[in-house]
């Protein structure tokens, strides 16, 4: 049984595959806590569990909340929403990076000014098999990120110690991808090289691309296609989006895909207005309100719907 927020649950339902709770910045919160976005942890677990609770009535049931070290984890106040609502979630290890580490691992580990052991990959498995600092909360699936700025060494020694955690633990991975260098490829061949399964992985952001060859090769490998940026148009269109996920079904790979919005119930890290006003459909909604409909008008059965948001799920996390 998965592991979530509030303990293991024998299935999972609904799950959108790649969410945020909440994105902080902790050394701006500590030093300046009068910024206009607001700190209040009890406050804001009311708004993201009325969130929740608004997509469960959408007929979402699960979101992973895939925030790790490097976007603002602090699992008491996930803890606090997942007590407010019954949408259920899971959470996520991993460190989120397209360059350097973090100082307290890029001064400690191999290759660095001090040199001595990797931890990242003992901090993840402790996530994973004890828990979260002191929550008890723990983790069901590992987070690594690669993107324009392509496979650096640091990104490396994050998949490095994803891919050590996962082979200690078995948990599933998913990343981050950079579709338009087409970096899911370069996240498979690495991952592959490390003895990690790719049937085990999901390629995050997948859906930003629209080159059906790039996606069918990624499936080829064996890896899960996230198609997870719903609502942020900037980078590929609505229409574009549910266009390849239509052609992929077609195609026969609606077995690989899970569904996602790459949302945040609260971010201090973006001005929420200028996001609202650029993303209008960036929201929890976005795929029960709009994507589903605009599938089944291009002829997506309930059978490949059910498949994306219940089966490939329950697959990755069995």
């Amino acid at each position: 049984m998965p592991a979530t927020v509030t303990g293991p649950v024998a299935e999972l339902g609904a799950t959108l595959m790649h969410e945020h709770v909440f994105g902080l910045s902790p050394e701006i919160l500590w030093n300046w806590p009068d910024i206009p976005e607001g700190w209040d942890l009890e406050t804001r677990a009311r708004e993201a569990a009325a969130k929740l609770d608004a997509l469960k009535a959408a007929g979402i049931d699960t979101i992973v909340d895939l925030t790790v070290v490097g976007l603002g984890r602090y699992v008491p106040a996930v803890q606090r929403v997942a007590e407010l609502t019954s949408v259920t979630i899971v959470a996520a290890t991993g460190l989120y990076t397209y360059d350097a580490l973090p100082p307290y691992f890029g001064n400690r580990g191999p290759g660095s000014l001090f040199g001595g052991p990797d931890r990242l990959a003992e901090f993840f498995v402790r996530d994973l098999t004890e828990g979260i600092g002191r929550t008890g909360v723990k983790a069901a699936m590992l987070k690594c990120a690669s993107d324009r700025q392509g496979m650096t060494e640091g990104c490396r020694r994050v998949f490095r110690a994803v891919a050590e955690a996962h082979l200690a633990t078995g948990a599933p991975i998913t990343t981050h991808s950079h579709s338009a260098s087409r970096g899911g490829l370069k996240q498979q061949k690495l991952l592959a090289s490390l003895g990690v399964d790719l049937g085990r992985v999901v390629i995050g952001h997948a859906g930003d691309s629209t080159d059906l060859a790039y996606l069918e090769e990624l499936v080829a490998n064996g890896s899960y296609l996230g198609m997870d940026r719903f609502g942020i148009d900037t980078i590929c269109p609505l229409d574009d989006r549910v266009a390849v996920v239509a052609a992929m079904c077609e195609r026969g790979h609606a077995g690989r895909m899970v569904l996602g919005h790459d949302s945040y119930c609260f971010n201090d890290r973006f001005d929420a207005a200028v996001v609202r006003r650029r993303h209008p459909r960036y929201h929890l909604l976005h795929i029960s309100q709009d994507v589903l409909p605009a599938l089944r008008a291009r002829g997506v059965t309930e059978e490949q719907i059910h498949q994306m948001l219940v089966g490939n799920p329950r697959r990755i996390f069995g």
